[in-house]
Parts: C-alpha cells; structure tokens; sequence
C-alpha cells in the first residue's frame, strides 16, 4: 500500500475505530514519504509505525511517494517487495521473489479475512428485523448501520450455507466487501443463487456487488487502474442523481449504464456508473428485491452521501412484512 499524502500519521493511532475484524492491518507493506515521528490527538494510543512493529507489518520511508503513485497511475498495479535485515539478498535474488508472488488475478482471499465462526450484533432500541450478514471482510461500520436501523445481524463465515442462513428466518441478507478475484468466489455465489430463489431481500455492498452480479449471470473483469479514494462521484440511473462516495476495489463488473438484462430471477439492470470512467458501480433486480452497489455506504469516516442505502433495505425488508 502506498500513502499518496507526503505525511502521514499525525493523528496516531487508537484502538476505538477500527474497521477490520480483530483491528488486523491487512497489507503486507506500507509506503510513505514522511511517517509523522510523534501522534498529535488526545485519542492516540500510539504512533502509527508503533502499530505496524505490533503487527509485524514491513514498512518504507523517505521514498518519492508521489512519483511510484504517478508510475502506478500509468502502468497500473503491480508486484512489489521491500526487503530488510535478515530478508536482505542479492537484487536478483530479490526480484524473482517479487515476481513468484501470485497475482491478484484468480486470488481467492475472503476467506482469509472473514470470520471464524457466526456472532450477533444487536439492534439499537427495539428489533425490527434480521439479518443474515455474509462476512467476506466486513467492515465494523456496517452491523453498526443495521443496529441504529433497528436490525439484529447475524454475521456469518463466508464458508455459510444457504440452509444455514434460512435457519434463521432472516428478513433479509446482505453480502459485504472484501478482497480477492470475485471470479473465485464459486460457493458463495451458488449461495446467493439460492437467496433470490427463495426471494429473500438482499443488499451487497463492493464484492458483495460482484457476487450478486456474477450470480445474476455477468461477468467480472480486473481493472488496470483500481478506484481508490474518498471522492468519486457516481451516477444513479434510475433518480438521475449523483453521490460522492469511498471506493477501494481492482475487479468490477461487465456491464454499462442503463443496461438491462434477463436472468433466471427476473429483469435485472445495472443501476449505478462511475461518472469519471463508466464503470458499473451497482446493479439491481427490476423488481427490487435486490440491490448492490460498489462503493461504501458504510465509509467512516465518509462520505455519507450513500448512507441512504440502508434505509432502502430497511423498506425493502419492511414491503416484505
């Protein structure tokens, strides 16, 4: 991962808003020009190279970090490696270990970073309804979302069954995000399959939009140039509306703006394009049942121009009552 800001770090670290499972940083290594010495805010428990020691998480400095983001932006992702100490070799021995890495092309990675075993988070104030959360690297925020609605989730493992979820009678269920080759992603999209079948409401978030999409009989493609950030702005073609939303994803879906196609559960449409690119950003059954979208309703700490997606559940599963 490679910081695009020349400092970062200022604000340090805390241990109260992380967004991955355990607080686990997931890259294999960090790049930035200039990691701020000291944290500089009241809620710091720590410095953020203090965090990456912790987590045995290489990292780099004093690099032009500015010039590899404009050498990435123009070839596209690629392999790296940072090397020190012990794992220091001659350079050639180095860059055939960089180029035995496997590409993320056909990477199958949500099980790595979903949960062991199910949990529960509950609503806030009076249940009003269930739902059956797919962990294929959720992020905190989202049960968080679900309980101020007043929804109790059941988070399970990406390894979950269709049996397993109709166990719980759940009013809805809802794929997250996560990393890897949606093309992978075999079982879980049988899953979902089987989730329209029954005509359960569903809503999926950035992979989750992939697994619903690949379910619903389209393709997925890996992008030369990824969307990262906080500001990307996204088309809705079906209220001519345009969202500001957070995006971290290389794969996306086949597909243009406005298009409808029939599936074995209905019409289905590609709802939502990227307003720089065109690239498809949220599908839909035509009927409503189900929904999905690339980008994160659920960023914290935003933007929240999306956050109306999950009152969109909330009366999709309340029109199923």
């Amino acid at each position: 991962m490679v910081a695009t800001a020349p400092q970062i770090g200022n604000t340090g670290w805390n241990t109260e808003d992380g967004e991955s499972r355990d607080d686990k940083i997931w890259v294999a290594g960090y790049a930035v020009r200039d990691p701020s010495p000291r944290a500089s805010n009241w809620r710091a428990s720590g410095t953020l190279e203090d965090e990456l020691v912790r987590q045995n998480i290489v990292g780099i400095a004093g690099i032009d970090t500015r010039a590899v983001v404009r050498h990435l932006r123009t070839r596209g992702s690629m392999k790296a490696g940072v090397f020190s100490g012990a794992a220091l070799a001659p350079v050639d021995e180095l860059v055939a270990r960089v180029l035995d890495q496997p590409s993320m092309l056909g990477a199958d990675l949500a099980g790595e970073v979903s949960t062991a075993g199910s949990y529960v988070v509950e609503p806030e104030g009076g249940h009003r309804f269930t739902v059956a959360a797919v962990d294929l690297g959720i992020k905190t925020n989202t049960p968080r979302n679900f309980a101020r609605r007043g929804i109790r989730s059941h988070v399970l493992p990406s390894s979950v069954t269709f049996d397993q979820i109709a166990d719980l009678k759940p009013d809805g269920v809802f794929l997250s995000n996560g990393p890897g080759d949606p093309a992978t992603a075999d079982h879980i999209v049988a899953v979902t399959r089987e989730v329209l079948g029954a005509g359960i409401p569903l809503f999926g978030i950035c992979f989750g939009n992939q697994i619903l999409g690949r379910a619903l009989g389209r393709s997925t493609y890996k992008m030369v140039f990824g969307h990262r950030g906080i500001n990307i702005p996204v088309i809705d073609h079906i209220t001519g509306r345009v969202a500001i939303t957070a995006q971290n994803h290389g794969f996306a879906l086949e597909g243009e703006a406005g298009e409808q196609f029939d599936t074995p559960f209905g019409t289905a449409e590609v709802s939502h394009t990227c307003a720089n690119d065109g690239v498809v950003e949220g599908i839909r059954l035509a009927n409503g049942r189900a929904f999905s979208v690339q980008y994160h309703p659920e960023a914290a700490a935003g933007p929240h121009d999306a956050e109306y997606l999950f009152d969109q559940f909330v009366d999709l599963m309340a029109g199923e009552k």
